[in-house]
């Protein structure tokens, strides 16, 4: 078995977190223009910030035909 990269299951599974991540941030930005109480306005402004970059770190490991970036 060839062990260069991820297997398929492992695929699967950083496209599910890739995905899921997505969905919180596009809740989050839609939210957060909802929230008049400063400290909550702030904190999910953080969150997407750190969500962001999350989907970023996934992003450059994620390759959807298969493989790693290397």
């Amino acid at each position: 078995m060839d062990n260069n990269g991820p297997a398929y299951h492992e695929m699967m599974e950083l496209h599910e977190i890739l995905n899921f991540k997505t969905l919180c941030l596009v809740k989050s930005k839609m939210m957060s223009g909802l929230v008049f109480d400063q400290d909550l306005k702030a904190l999910m402004e953080k969150d997407v910030k750190q969500t962001t970059a999350a989907i970023q770190d996934l992003q450059s490991v994620y390759k959807p035909n298969g493989g790693i970036v290397h």
